[in-house]
């Protein structure tokens, strides 16, 4: 039995908040993380414009209704408008800047502006918060990773690591598909697989 797990996704883009243009980045969430998990999956969407204390307050808001997991999308560049950073970090108990690094590693591979985004990786309560980029392509290749011609890992995605930092955090046992992204935890931290 795969435990159930609440994840919240948010979409931080003035346009697509305000009907401008369809939002991309709430299904991009969904599909991978649908196709990256055994688990049960409740998400909590929200798509919301550029506001650094909406998103302040809506990532506060989605950590008391017990989303062990909360990912955004967007808001992430040196633009003036782009203020996630500075609202996830303005609610954090701790600041987790692994995610931030790696995520600009992978992004690095493909674009030289990757130096200009400003992910971060916060912990709040008991649950991990992360800033993606806003690209559905860059969402989907800074989770999983980079693989060469034969599938083999060439730069590990940032999600093989969540699993275990949510376990510690004391949150629900997160067993992911390993074709999609295999979670790593230390043989110490590791369960029978699930019937």
């Amino acid at each position: 039995m795969h435990d159930a797990v609440r994840i919240g996704i948010v979409s931080i883009s003035d346009r697509a908040s305000s009907g401008a243009y369809v939002d991309q980045g709430l299904p991009a969430l969904q599909d991978w993380l649908g196709r990256a998990l055994h688990n049960p999956v409740t998400f909590d969407a929200r798509l919301i414009p550029d506001e650094q204390d909406l998103i302040s307050a809506t990532l506060v808001e989605l950590v008391d209704a017990g989303c062990s997991l909360v990912l955004t999308t967007g808001g992430t560049g040196p633009a003036l408008r782009d203020v996630t950073p500075e609202a996830t970090l303005a609610i954090a108990d701790k600041e987790m800047p692994g995610f931030g690094e790696q995520m600009r590693q992978i992004s690095l591979r493909f674009v030289p502006t990757a130096i200009l985004s400003r992910q971060v990786a916060v912990i709040r309560g008991q649950s991990l918060i992360i800033n993606l980029p806003g690209q559905p392509k860059a969402i989907a290749q800074t989770l999983e990773g980079l693989r060469d011609a034969d599938g083999q890992s060439l730069v590990p995605g940032i999600f093989a690591a969540v699993p275990y930092c949510i376990d510690l955090l004391g949150g629900p046992y997160l067993e992911t598909r390993s074709e999609v992204c295999a979670a790593f935890r230390p043989k110490n931290a590791q369960r029978p697989a699930a019937g």
